[in-house]
């Protein structure tokens, strides 16, 4: 009974550091994923852990990596190699006829057995393996330890000075003391690592961002999986070749354009060669997609078949029925990369113009259809020097069939 025990104490301790080695290369891959641009959702998938493992870990972490995200590689060993040490040593072989098999010396064969081994037990790879990766976690001295450049980085945020800024004036301000300098990347480190809390946690409200959590800059949204949130969409790229030199009309480019606290918004729809402008009226908001896409689909199916040929969107959630209004509205719909704003530059620059009639920060819900209609009226009647100084009026009129030079279209 008593060797019976003893092997099921063994057997439950080897399962307990191979869970610990896979929970350590979980989060390896969960991280490199954030880093790598990829939402929470995303990123815990791909690392094999659920969503809500994957949100703690980002909100514990204040949104920034704390482990070593490259595998151990050259001079250390990794864990495979440690696999082959342990099928050697229960064969009898030699260290160095297992070295000579890994392209190791025997030396650094047996030192990883006293460092990495266990003490009275046969060598094995995973606890070998998460000894050794500990070991490779040793505290180092911290930046900010040192009280006099803690003061002057506290000072800095207090300024609501940026961490980039903090650690450039650091340099002038004391040009020949090499202990007073730090990296931007420290100084965020300490604010959104909770294990790196020298600063407190509130300077971070003197942030221009006021965030508590550091959201990387490739992320496409940290709020879920994209191909969740508009499933099943066409990027621009394989949009027809036509549509870029603009010579063919029927490729428009659409947006919306919000109002004070995103309670209200106008759709924008815009032809690229001609320039000719649709704006949707929308009084239920941005958020009323029913109203958004019955407007969409009226003002599109207006228009004849050689004025329909693709519809350029960004990623929006307004547009998660997309499917849906390209039956409808016969009209293929096509999506821009994430953050590229100048795959639509006709939409881009003509929402430019619509603000000197949409100002920012103001209530758009007090426009009605009829304001919007004479809006888009006045910017079809504007001379365009990307046009020869003609109107979009002007291009696009011998194009439509019946009365479509109002330029507006309403939701119910």
């Amino acid at each position: 009974p008593g060797s019976g025990g003893r092997r099921n104490t063994l057997t439950e301790w080897g399962s307990g550091m191979a869970r610990t080695a896979e929970l350590q290369h979980q989060r390896r891959a969960f991280w490199t994923g954030i880093r790598d641009g990829l939402p929470t959702v995303a990123a815990a998938k791909r690392s094999g852990v659920s969503q809500a493992r994957g949100f703690r870990w980002f909100r514990e972490c204040g949104g920034v990596s704390p482990v070593e995200l490259s595998e151990p590689t050259g001079r250390y060993l990794d864990l495979a190699e440690r696999e082959e040490i342990a099928c050697g040593l229960e064969r009898g072989e030699s260290l160095r006829a297992i070295g000579r098999r890994l392209g190791r010396s025997g030396s650094t064969i047996s030192r990883e057995i006293d460092l990495n081994g266990q003490p009275g037990r046969p060598y094995r790879a995973v606890p070998a393996q998460v000894a050794a990766e500990a070991r490779r976690r040793r505290p180092k001295p911290r930046k900010l330890a040192d009280q006099r450049l803690r003061g002057e980085v506290q000072k800095g945020l207090e300024k609501r000075w940026s961490p980039a800024g903090i650690s450039a004036r650091l340099v002038v301000d004391f040009p020949d003391d090499e202990a007073m300098r730090i990296s931007h990347e420290t100084i965020y480190q300490s604010l959104f690592v909770q294990a790196r809390g020298e600063l407190r946690k509130e300077l971070t409200r003197r942030l221009r961002t006021g965030r508590a959590l550091r959201k990387p800059r490739k992320r496409v949204d940290g709020r879920a999986d994209p191909d969740r949130r508009i499933p099943d969409k066409t990027m621009i790229s394989e949009r027809p070749a036509e549509a870029d030199d603009r010579a063919v009309p029927g490729h428009w480019e659409g947006d919306f354009v919000v109002g004070k606290n995103n309670r209200s918004a106008v759709a924008t729809l815009v032809e690229r060669s001609t320039r000719f402008l649709i704006l949707l009226h929308l009084p239920g908001g941005p958020h009323d997609l029913p109203a958004f896409e019955e407007a969409a689909v009226k003002a599109m199916t207006a228009l004849p078949a050689q004025l329909r040929r693709s519809l350029a969107w960004d990623q929006g959630l307004e547009m998660r029925n997309h499917k849906k209004i390209s039956i409808a509205a016969d009209l293929p719909i096509y999506f821009c990369d994430p953050h590229s704003p100048w795959q639509r530059g006709t939409n881009e620059n003509t929402n430019g113009l619509l603000r000197q009639y949409l100002p920012k920060g103001t209530d758009l819900s007090v426009h009605s259809a009829e304001d919007l209609a004479a809006i888009a009226a006045e910017l079809n009647d504007r001379p365009r020097k990307t046009l020869g100084w003609l109107k979009p009026d002007e291009v696009i009129g011998p194009l439509l069939s019946g009365d479509q030079t109002a330029g507006a279209a309403s939701a119910p």
